[in-house]
């Protein structure tokens, strides 16, 4: 006999009230955590329901369509503000000595940097010199081998921007700055905090019909991400063991099969009400992408310690990259994150450990890409809402803006840096109050770069990145040349 709701929730309070089991409600909030949500259809508000007829995994457009081999972007996003200055060290002896009078108290002494100093393969201006802070030295090879580059002096910016503008209020400005809340929210969606989409999910809009499961286009394995909601897409949320199930349906409720089955039904059988409706499409979608990923990790073989909490993430990137055959994906953007990095007090207590484990991570990934067969197919970079101040506070380093970015994987233009440095000086044009670099590069010719590199055309840019319209460069050069390898 077909159950009702109304037989299961009797059946279930007279269970309570027995005291055999603890209320349901109690891991209800699993089936929204493991819930991914699928994308509209083409032409469809985000939250609405796809029209008749149509399923999220049919969206797709003529750019993902002519997709025909695999590519993914990871984004490592550095939560709290990473200070740059003691992550790319000024390293010639001029320029570390301004460095060094700038933040004496929480400087890098230069003696401690000889066996991170970089060799760039093109020589920068004026004998300028920079090492990597110890903690990345895991991450020198990659910069000798050639698939490891620095971006510097990148950040959020609405238009070109001198010093003068800044002080003038001349051109625009991103809203808030020096806001966590909003210049994470205008790094990841390039618009004020609230925004509905973020630049990572706008890119993997375009090449969802590249994908024989649009679900995992998006992947986050570092919590909520707004970098990749799209418009078509949102983001699938994994931990580093995997997938995350409804705990309900992964054992027998309250110690017995049938309840299980009453609640499998409860959850996925849809109604007449809309909300019925796409609550029931959510659940049962929850369930074949569980189904699907933990078939396709089953036999995974990425080997390596992936010991810290960020590698960890990374692990479960690399695990669903080796299984992109099985999943039918030729483009998948992940995220990953870790956090730490607002060091107003203790800067030299935290942040070296940070480093050591972003390093050690980024390494360790780039290895198992490499046995994995796709070092070429991956690109890794890093991400933070801002940069910090060049002025010590005492103990740290507050607020900045511009900062310094790394870009890791084969097809990277490495061993090389990107972008100009600002003459360090505090009174100078490369920096507004309190020590705070003012960025040459905008995050939009950053993520235009890697777009295009994507496989992004240049008609699709400027809706991906909004702002990129006022800027003159859209490829910054550090990756290799998009129509040689698409």
């Amino acid at each position: 006999m077909k159950a009702t709701r109304r037989e299961f929730l009797r059946r279930a309070s007279l269970l309570g009230m027995s005291g055999t089991a603890a209320p349901l409600a109690l891991q209800m909030a699993a089936v929204g955590a493991a819930a991914a949500a699928a994308p509209p259809a083409q032409g469809t508000a985000p939250g609405a329901a796809p029209a008749a007829g149509t399923s999220g995994d049919a969206v797709g457009n003529a750019v993902g369509n002519s997709v025909s081999h695999y590519k993914a972007l990871v984004c490592i996003f550095l939560y709290g503000g990473n200070d740059p200055y003691n992550t790319i060290v000024p390293y010639d002896p001029e320029r570390h000595a301004r460095y060094f009078q700038a933040r004496a108290d929480i400087a890098l002494a230069r003696d401690k940097l000889a066996a991170t100093a970089l060799k760039p393969k093109d020589p920068l201006p004026g004998q300028q010199a920079y090492a990597l802070a110890p903690g990345l030295a895991p991450l020198l090879p990659w910069f000798e081998r050639g698939q490891l580059a620095v971006q510097l002096n990148v950040g959020p910016l609405a238009a070109p921007t001198s010093k003068r503008d800044y002080i003038g209020a001349r051109v625009p400005l991103p809203p808030k700055l020096f806001s966590h809340n909003d210049q994470q929210s205008y790094w990841q969606a390039l618009a004020p905090e609230g925004a509905a989409s973020g630049w990572g999910g706008r890119l993997a809009d375009l090449f969802i019909a590249a994908n024989a499961n649009a679900t995992f286009t998006g992947v986050t394995a570092g919590g909520s991400a707004l970098l990749l909601a799209g418009r078509h897409v949102s983001a699938y949320r994994v931990s580093p063991a995997g997938s995350t199930p409804i705990e309900l349906l992964q054992r027998d409720t309250y110690g017995s099969t049938t309840c299980t089955d009453l609640m499998r039904l409860l959850i996925t059988q849809s109604g007449e009400h809309l909300f019925e409706r796409q609550h029931a499409a959510i659940v049962a979608r929850s369930m074949r992408a569980d189904a699907r990923l933990r078939a396709a990790l089953a036999g995974d073989a990425v080997q390596g310690a992936f010991a810290t909490p960020l590698a960890a993430q990374l692990k479960i990137v690399a695990r669903m990259i080796a299984a992109r055959e099985t999943l039918g994906m030729r483009r998948q953007v992940f995220f990953v994150t870790q956090n730490g990095y607002d060091n107003h007090d203790g800067l030299n207590d935290v942040h070296p450990g940070l480093l050591r484990e972003l390093g050690g991570a980024m390494a360790e990934f780039q290895q198992a890409l490499d046995a994995l067969g796709v070092a070429g197919q991956v690109t890794t970079f890093t991400a933070s809402e801002f940069g910090r101040t060049l002025v010590s506070n005492g103990n740290g380093s507050d607020h900045g803006w511009g900062g310094h970015h790394l870009v890791l994987g084969g097809a990277v233009r490495g061993g090389r840096f990107y972008g100009r440095h600002p003459d360090l000086a505090l009174d100078g044009p490369g920096f507004v109050d309190h020590g705070r670099m003012l960025p040459d590069v905008a995050v939009d010719q950053f993520g235009a770069t890697l777009a295009t590199w994507f496989g992004a055309g240049a008609a699709s840019l400027d809706d991906v990145f909004p702002n990129l319209r006022r800027f003159d460069g859209r490829d910054l050069g550090f990756m290799h040349d998009a129509a040689r390898d698409s």
